[in-house]
């Protein structure tokens, strides 16, 4: 027995003992005692002496012990581990731990196993035959390489708080530039593309969508609309129940919250994306035919119904129960975000890190600005400002639309300072020190000259008074 392995018996033993009863219980402790004493039965034995699989996942608990418990049912001979972490946690064990122990990698975050695929952490596998189709709202279910599999479908949209929304007289989102209408100020709650997978890949949807100028005026002004930027992905709906704002931007699995799942309500708006979670084989494995086995589950007929229980609610990719799971939302009867383009992969996972950066610092760190300086626009606008004077704000706006990067230099700079490898936690080498350091500066400035050029137009004598 390896060690360490006794500690996995002891906790994968209750979990079952819980499971069946006092009685199994009972036979469970009996087994086990056996067993750390030397005198384990041949049958029992056996089992203990199975492989181990060792499984990395974002999902939580509530998704993926339905799973544990149906293939360990099916397959005795295979122990099912499962190590639980956020994506971008996930992600940096694999590529800054070569002695971390998994073998394979499930997350909602298609892009995530991009970046693991071109940093050679993933093993191709196979198809399996389930019958979906190669692009659903121009999103690739399956990579072509076949380095990963897509296995669920989810849709991004917003949850809310109906009441909420009454209070304070808002109506309900229906597409993405809803959320920058200066209606919405204050009332919207995000989480940070570097600490949540499912955020980032929304990220860079919006600027694969709009292209790279356009997308980040879009982050702006909805980055001036918000309310907060949560620490984790299950952060957003929660800030919704407990109304501390209330619309939030998430995807359809997050948007039922366990506390009080009935104060909230889901939409997705017309140009919502559905997008897989997948799964992959790890470079590292040591399991590789136990995995090969945990995928064929996964996309088996019985696996894949697992996705339609309470507390798991996912759209599978198998036709005929997708078709069933997916009313009235039917994934393919939504163009899709991306406007009939497919989505580059590639490019998402050559600059992931890259825009999480920019993210953070542009709307992160800067959102009580950009939040001042946009409410301001907005105001100073609904004054009916003289054609001089609009010529000012348009120049203000301007200053606060564009990218924090230009598009060619955020190219250049993530391969010369392979943003992709900073560690987690540590303040990088010296040239991404410098980096960060010039792009502040340069976002600074730039806020800097819109709030001159808004002073000029309005002092803002009374802070308070003219900004709320």
């Amino acid at each position: 027995m390896k060690p360490g392995r006794i500690d996995q018996d002891i906790a994968a033993t209750h979990r079952r003992a819980q499971r069946f009863g006092a009685v199994s219980r009972l036979l469970a402790v009996a087994i086990l005692a056996a067993a750390t004493m030397g005198v384990l039965p041949q049958a029992a034995r056996a089992n203990y002496g199975s492989t181990q699989l060792r499984v990395l996942t974002s999902f939580p608990q509530s998704f993926y012990e339905p799973f544990e418990l149906a293939f360990e049912r099916s397959n005795p001979g295979i122990d099912l581990v499962v190590v639980q972490r956020n994506t971008a946690n996930g992600m940096r064990l694999i590529l800054e731990r070569p002695d971390f122990d998994a073998d394979m990698f499930w997350a909602s975050a298609p892009d995530a196993f991009e970046v693991l695929k071109a940093k050679g952490q993933l093993s191709r596998t196979t198809a399996r035959n389930t019958g979906a189709p190669e692009l659903v709202s121009g999103y690739p279910v399956n990579d072509p390489d076949h380095y990963y599999l897509g296995f669920a479908l989810s849709g991004y949209g917003f949850v809310y708080n109906p009441a909420y929304l009454a209070a304070h007289n808002l109506p309900v989102p229906t597409t993405w530039a809803d959320l920058t209408k200066p209606v919405y100020d204050g009332h919207i709650g995000i989480s940070s593309p570097s600490r949540s997978g499912t955020t980032h890949l929304i990220v860079e949807i919006i600027l694969q969508t709009y292209g790279w100028d356009d997308g980040w005026a879009l982050l702006s002004r909805l980055g001036g609309n918000l309310s907060t930027v949560t620490a984790r992905s299950f952060g957003v709906p929660s800030g919704v129940v407990q109304r501390r704002f209330g619309v939030g931007i998430t995807i359809d699995f997050l948007a039922q919250p366990t506390e009080r799942p009935d104060a909230v309500r889901f939409v997705l708006p017309h140009n919502t994306v559905f997008v897989p979670a997948s799964i992959a084989i790890l470079a590292r494995s040591r399991n590789d035919a136990a995995a090969e086995r945990f995928l064929d589950f996964v996309l088996s007929l019985e696996g894949q119904s697992l996705l339609l229980t309470r507390g798991i609610d996912r759209i599978p990719v198998v036709p005929g129960l997708r078709d069933a799971a997916a009313e009235p939302a039917r994934p393919f009867d939504f163009p899709g975000l991306m406007n009939g383009k497919t989505f580059d992969a590639s490019l998402s996972a050559s600059r992931y890190n890259m825009v999480n950066l920019l993210f953070d610092e542009f709307i992160v760190r800067k959102r009580p600005v950009l939040a001042s300086l946009w409410r301001r626009v907005n105001i100073i606008s609904s004054a009916a400002p003289s054609p001089q004077a609009q010529e000012r704000i348009d120049e203000a706006v301007r200053e606060l639309v564009g990218p924090p990067l230009a598009e060619a230099r955020a190219v250049d700079r993530s391969g010369a300072l392979s943003i992709d490898d900073m560690p987690a936690g540590l303040p990088g080498s010296e040239a991404l020190q410098d980096f960060t350091h010039e792009l502040r500066s340069s976002i600074e400035v730039r806020l800097r000259r819109a709030g001159e050029i808004l002073d000029a137009l309005a002092p803002p004598q009374d802070e308070r008074g003219l900004l709320r």
